[in-house]
């Protein structure tokens, strides 16, 4: 019974990030940007989260500081890709390179340290206890005691699914995706549109990254997006954008790493169980583009 708790639980929690990542890449998805920006928005909040929180003493100014910084990368994205027109995919892969290498000086430079920074005085975002269903056997051990980064991801799963589906904004929002010259035509600018879905997306982002550095685990590490941005991009393109949809593929994924996470009290090699993850991301791909074929020849 432990060792089920704590795959469940193990799931959630590596489910949380590249579902937030993910939910703000729907945003992207529907107005027809193409965001593979995702990595570095991840990374950028999760420095941001600790830089705050160590300094402040202050784990909600580590979430602020965490949206403000994978806001800013989405700001830069705006600018190259939707005012200046540039290559989307490449300005996504330049972003992201830029991202491991300011998190990189900047770990050394403020730090003063190499690979990871860890300290007691950085606070970690709280979890949320359910007196009244803590008790229930099994399901209170799994509700209660969670991070509140993940019922924030809970919550947004909905509301994401709600604007994109039931509101005016959601309309515009594929409709810029979908006829961008139409919607252009009835006096609503595409591009604000796509401007708007990429600063969703960098507030979403942020909060995964902050979940990463100061929920998942309590410090930073360089490069410890470690690919969830392109699993989120993934994850995407399974459900084709729907929100639904990509909880329970994240959750998937999040299993996959609990899996891996598991694995390793079983003196599995710590290299092949970091693997897991990204098997899973190939094989759900490969039956993705099978289907699709599938369907094309139909």
């Amino acid at each position: 019974m432990k060792i089920l708790l704590g795959l469940i639980n193990g799931m959630i929690s590596g489910a949380t990030p590249i579902l937030l990542a993910a939910l703000g890449g729907a945003y992207t998805y529907y107005a027809g940007v193409f965001n593979i920006a995702m990595e570095g928005m991840l990374l950028t909040g999760a420095f941001f989260a600790v830089l705050g929180s160590y300094y402040t003493g202050s784990w909600l100014v580590g979430v602020l500081l965490a949206v403000a910084g994978a806001l800013l990368l989405s700001l830069i994205f705006i600018l190259f890709a939707v005012v200046l027109k540039t290559d989307e995919f490449v300005t996504g892969i330049a972003l992201n390179l830029f991202a491991v290498g300011a998190t990189t000086y900047m770990l050394r430079k403020i730090f003063s340290v190499k690979g990871v920074f860890s300290n007691p005085a950085i606070q970690p975002i709280p979890s949320i206890r359910l007196p009244l269903i803590e008790n229930i056997p099994l399901v209170g051990e799994i509700l209660s005691g969670q991070n509140l980064m993940v019922w924030v991801a809970v919550i947004a799963t909905i509301l994401t699914y709600y604007l994109i589906f039931q509101t005016r904004f959601g309309l515009r929002l594929r409709a810029a995706g979908y006829n961008p010259a139409r919607l252009d035509s009835s006096g609503v600018p595409s591009n604000r549109m796509r401007a708007l879905s990429l600063l969703a997306c960098g507030v979403l982002c942020g909060l995964g990254g902050a979940f990463l550095s100061l929920g998942y685990v309590n410090l930073f590490a360089e490069n410890m997006s470690a690919g969830r941005g392109w699993i989120s991009l993934a994850a995407i393109i399974l459900v084709n954008g729907n929100p639904l949809g990509i909880a329970l593929i994240s959750l998937l994924f999040g299993f996959s790493d609990g899996l891996g996470l598991l694995l390793q009290g079983y003196r599995v090699p710590a290299q092949f169980t970091a693997m897991v993850p990204y098997v899973a991301t190939l094989i759900a791909l490969y039956f993705y583009a099978a289907r699709k074929r599938r369907l094309k020849n139909a």
